[in-house]
């Protein structure tokens, strides 16, 4: 689906300090509804940018754990619906199993939150370990900030839109995803990055985000060696990053950038 299917333009008043109105037309970012379905049975409904969407379908669904491989994917279909859109994603028999046992969880979930044993080993289940390497160098992350704005034309448009980059060691930004949810951004690179066969290879993620452990958990499943987030991490997020030995550098600036011990 084209990135322009994520942008339309609404009217509104600027109302100026000395009491002047105008009325102007605006580019929004728009927000819809992603209902996600895996062999026919319903699983999710994400609000996203509605673009992108395969490339969402199996960034989400390595992030839910329900894949590991592209070609455990068989196929993917995005329906737009008259409230939204339906990703409607077949999985090989093998990972089938998953889905009905993730399914069953997500029930028990929906009333009240995580509650339960079960439930919060769910939610915090281990994550595999990541091999960091060598670290990016400064100057290659102070480069990719200061292009990650010229990357981000729905951003740029709207003011309202996340990015997950993929920047090589040099701080060269390779690929970009853009969605209204910081999760959704994420997850999109990633399935961009599962698709084409691309790996880290040594570089790093560079997120227009606060650093949510949910952020920092779908870096681990990626294999990703170094997360870049431009705003704070949580006290779970720096936990669990260093559960899964990935660099975490949070609060990521023009002038300085903190790198969590």
């Amino acid at each position: 689906m084209a990135d322009g299917a994520a942008v339309r333009r609404q009217p509104f008043h600027r109302i100026l300090r000395d009491g002047t109105q105008q009325a102007i037309d605006r580019a929004v970012a728009d927000e819809t509804p992603i209902a996600i379905e895996y062999n026919g049975l319903g699983y999710a409904v994400l609000m996203a940018s509605a673009a992108d969407l395969e490339d969402l379908a199996f960034g989400f669904s390595r992030a839910e754990r329900l894949i590991d491989e592209a070609r455990q994917i068989v196929d993917v279909e995005a329906h737009a619906v008259e409230r939204g859109n339906i990703l409607r994603i077949t999985l090989s028999p093998d990972r089938v199993d998953l889905v009905a046992e993730r399914v069953r969880h997500r029930v028990s979930e929906s009333s009240c939150g995580l509650c339960g044993i079960e439930n919060l080993e769910q939610a915090l289940r281990p994550l595999p370990m990541t091999d960091p390497g060598e670290a990016p160098a400064d100057a290659a992350i102070f480069a990719a900030l200061d292009a990650l704005s010229s990357c981000q034309p729905m951003n740029g448009a709207t003011g309202a839109v996340h990015a997950a980059a993929l920047c090589g060691r040099d701080g060269a930004i390779r690929l970009v995803r853009e969605d209204v949810g910081r999760h959704n951004a994420f997850d999109k690179l990633n399935g961009a990055m599962l698709r084409g066969g691309l790996d880290w290879a040594g570089g790093f993620a560079l997120l227009s985000s606060r650093c949510s452990f949910e952020l920092v958990e779908k870096a681990a499943l990626a294999g990703c060696p170094t997360l870049v987030t431009v705003s704070a991490p949580t006290g779970l997020a720096v936990d669990r990053a260093r559960e899964a030995a990935l660099r975490l550098i949070v609060l990521a600036r023009p002038d300085a950038m903190l790198v969590a011990g």
